[in-house]
Order: structure tokens, then sequence, then C-alpha cells
């Protein structure tokens, strides 16, 4: 942690060695001077034999007391063992005018969050973030960062960054890792804050107007994030991660046909990737061109066949087609690859409801709910093969499951209703769909659609004009 220069060479470092045994076994004229020390102790640690180095650390402050450096070293080879308060306290005796050295903050902070006091350490941040400029304060506010990522503690690695970035607002290491933890931390507003300030002093900088558009892509406000992305392309526009950005803020923005157009124009000169092309492909299945969607999606696939989820989407648009058969050839491939995936299954069980195979339907459901038994959507596309299929009872006492598994979610009571109507039990059906109707009255219309027959039964009309009737009212 000392200042001094390693010496690398072998032969020097053998020499000190020579000397520093030739000192333990007492033989006349054994001398190392304070700088040798440091050196030996830098030795032993990168060794990582660190018994020796604090040994020899000892041996050192026993001849020069109260050395800046070989305290530092010695103190850094007890954080080394883990030997946090022992480290503090050597820390401690520190000579009091050198009491902002950088390799002493680090070494403080180090210790006490090693030992969780982490008020303490960030009361030293702020004593750094105070101190005046010199030439190693940026280093150092680096050197804190990696200290307080390995303890996990992100806000203080961005207030380091944004610190560094007063300091010297052009430092390339700290734009580019300041885009990131921004986006880790969700401190969107002070790195708009930050990179505005920097965009007015440099407004070239074409890192900062891009932290600038992530920052605002963070908040959601894509217009602005766009026109950020649009300057940094002004000043570099070799820069394909912010084309890429501006396509991913126009598909948010559902300007399909702009982000299409931008996407495309990176295809032209970047490495052809995987997710440009599946977020082309989400473009065109947007705009309902399902053929050229499946295009797109199909040369993702080819880039990435181990991803399962291009392959749903183009189960998807042949889903959106009605084209069933062909989906289900899709989606077995896709559950294969992701076995028990709930939207692989539920697509499946829906393409066989479709083709009126329910049997295979309710096979592929009931995967879902054995794995998935709180599955709404999977629930519903069973009640619904089972009343397809005609088993009623069946489907009474899956709806009845069924609501037992997901908090009594009104419209399983809305099934229960149904199966023991078509069942013949109209009282007891009536009874139901009056409670139902208390609380979710809407619901109706999903029971209708599915049996319209519902229509023709007086109780059942009246009912339901009684709950029209209160809502109007």
């Amino acid at each position: 942690m000392s200042d001094s220069n390693y010496p690398y060479e072998p032969e020097d470092i053998k020499a000190i060695i020579r000397k520093y045994r030739n000192l333990l076994a007492g033989q006349p004229d054994s001398f190392l001077d304070s700088e040798e020390f440091e050196w030996l102790v830098q030795h032993y640690e990168e060794e990582e034999k660190y018994t020796k180095a604090l040994q020899c650390a000892n041996d050192g402050l026993n001849q020069y007391r109260g050395h800046p450096g070989l305290l530092l070293d010695k103190a850094n080879v007890l954080l080394l063992l883990h030997q946090f308060e022992e480290a503090l306290t050597v820390l401690e005796t520190f000579p009091q005018n050198e009491d902002f050295n950088t390799n002493l903050i680090l070494l403080r902070t180090e210790g006490l969050l090693a030992l969780d006091r982490i008020e303490e350490a960030n009361m030293i941040l702020k004593k750094a973030v105070a101190l005046p400029y010199n030439d190693d304060l940026v280093e150092m506010f680096f050197e804190l960062a990696d200290v307080y990522d390995s303890f996990e503690l992100f806000e203080s690695v961005f207030t380091c960054m944004a610190h560094i970035l007063t300091l010297d607002p052009n430092n390339e290491e700290a734009l580019y890792k300041i885009g990131f933890w921004t986006d880790y931390t969700g401190n969107y507003e002070e790195s708009i804050s930050i990179h505005n300030k920097i965009i007015d002093e440099f407004p070239y900088s074409e890192l900062a107007w891009f932290n600038l558009g992530l920052a605002y892509q963070g908040l959601k406000l894509h217009e602005k994030a766009i026109d950020a992305y649009q300057y940094c392309l002004a000043i570099d526009d070799s820069l394909e991660i912010a084309h890429r950005n501006i396509g991913d803020a126009y598909l948010r923005l559902r300007k399909y046909d702009l982000a299409i157009e931008t996407l495309s124009k990176l295809l032209e000169y970047a490495t052809p990737e995987s997710v440009i092309y599946e977020a082309i492909g989400h473009c065109y299945d947007k705009k309902k061109q399902f053929v050229t969607a499946r295009k797109f999606y199909k040369k993702a696939s080819h880039l990435d066949p181990e991803d399962s989820s291009i392959i749903y989407k183009i189960a998807q648009t042949y889903i959106s087609e009605h084209k069933w058969k062909t989906a289900i050839e899709f989606l077995t491939v896709a559950s294969k690859m992701t076995r028990l995936h709930p939207d692989y299954h539920i697509a499946l069980g829906q393409c066989h409801a479709e083709l009126g195979n329910y049997a295979e339907a309710i096979t592929s459901l009931g995967i879902v709910i054995r794995t998935r038994p709180r599955n709404k959507s999977a629930w519903i596309a069973l009640l619904n093969c089972l009343y397809m299929e005609g088993d009623y009872v069946e489907g009474l006492e899956y709806a009845e499951f069924a609501s037992a598994q997901t908090d009594k979610k009104p419209i399983f009571k809305y099934y229960q209703f149904l199966f023991q109507f078509v069942l013949g039990n109209i009282n007891e059906a009536a009874l139901i769909l009056e409670s139902a109707m208390q609380s979710s009255p809407k619901l109706i219309k999903q029971m209708v659609e599915l049996h319209p027959s519902l229509l023709h039964n007086k109780n059942i009309i009246e009912i339901i004009a009684k709950f029209q009737n209160i809502r109007k009212g």
C-alpha cells in the first residue's frame, strides 16, 4: 500500500531477503533501510505469505517506529489476515499530519466495512469528497469504489464515480462505469444532473450524452432519451449501443416503423446479433405483419438456437393467424428445450383446444397446474376444455379446487355457477351467481359467451338484471 517503487528484479529482492535473514540472525553490520522493509513486506504479500509479511512489518517498525509506509503495510497485512480490529488500531497510530493519506482512507474504509461499521466508513467517504484536488485523488476514488463494490454497497460506488466526474469530467473510465451504476442503483435523476453539468462544460462529450440518454430511458422518458442519443451519435456515429437504444426507445413508444428503420440501419454495419433481429421481429409482430415477423424471429433463432423463447414467439405468430397445427409444432420444440415452461404449455393447451383435441389440451394444461397451481390462466383454459368436453362434474370439482388454489379469484365462482347450471342444479347455480355478481358483476359476460343459453333462463336473467340496475342506480 505504500508509494515505494517495488524492485521487481529477482536479484534485488533476493539480496534484500539475505540481508533480512542476516539481521534476524544477529550478524553484525546487518542493516535494512525503511524502503527495503516496505519492499520486503510487499514481496511476501504477493507470495501470500502473510504471516512472514506481518513479522517483517513489525521488525521494520521496531527499527523505524511510527514510519507511515510501514504502518500502512502492517495494517494491510492484518486486513488480509482478517484481523480487522487490529488493523484499525494500527491505523489510529498514523501521524496526524497525514490524516488524509489516500492509502490510509482506503484501508480504514475496508476495515470498517469488514466490521459492518458502515456509517463510520461513509463518514470517511464524505471527508474524502471534501479533500482538495491532487493527482492521487481520482485514483483513490476508483479504488474506494472497488472496496465498496466488494461489500455490495452500490450506492457508495455510484457516489465515488460521481465525485470522480466532479474532479475530472472527461474521465472516460468513470463515464463508462457511472452509466452502469446509474442503471443498477436507479439514481437516474442524479445522473441527469451530473451529465447536464458535464455537457454544459463539454458539449462534445459523446459519453456524457449517452449516459444522459440512459438516465432518461431509465425514467421512461423515451423522447428525451432519443434526443440525447442522437446528440451522442452526431458526435460519434459509430457507437452501436446508442443506435440500439434508440431502436428500443422507439419500440417502447410503439413507433414501430421508426424502430425498424433504426435497427435495420444498425444491421448494415454492426455485427448481427440475435437480440436485434428479435426486436425487429417484435415490431413487425405488433404491426400484425406476421410473415415478416417470423422471418426476423427465425434469423434471431439461427444466431441463438438455444433460446426457446424465440421459438415460442414464432409459434405465437402462427397462433395469431389461427394456424394451430403449425403453432403446435413450434411449441412442442420450445417445450422440449425448456421443460415445464408454463407459457409454452398454456399455448399448447389452447391450440389443441382450438382443434377440438381436448384430451391433449387438458394434458398440457395439467402440466402447468401441477407445477404452478396458482396460475389463473391455466386454470381458466382447463375449465374451458372440461366444459367443451362435457365433463361437467369434473369441471365443477376443478372449479372449486381452482378457487382454493388462487385465493378465491371471483372468476372461479362463475365457473362453479356455470357447471352447476349445465348439470341442472338451477337453484344452487342461482345462489352462486348471486354471490358472484356481488363482487365482480362484469365477469358474467365470459360465462354468457361460453354458454349463451344462460340468457334463456328467467331466474338467471332476473339476477343479472338486478345487479345491473343496482349499478345504474
